[in-house]
């Protein structure tokens, strides 16, 4: 299961940790995923979201 909010698409973000000394390594910064259950007509589904879709309200 990929690390991507279901909701809004938002998934990992790449870059560099940069050093006093300007040396770069590659880091990965992931969303803040929760697993959230809801009610999507008669059914009741667990899906990924993102704590920014939760406190918009996207979500019920």
């Amino acid at each position: 299961m990929a690390r991507v909010c279901e909701i809004c698409g938002k998934g990992k973000q790449i870059g560099y940790n940069v050093s006093h000394a300007n040396n770069k390594t590659k880091r990965i910064w992931l969303p803040n995923l929760q697993n959230k259950k809801v009610v999507i007509g008669n059914t009741t589904k667990k899906i990924r979201v993102c704590t920014k879709c939760i406190k918009k309200g996207l979500i019920q």
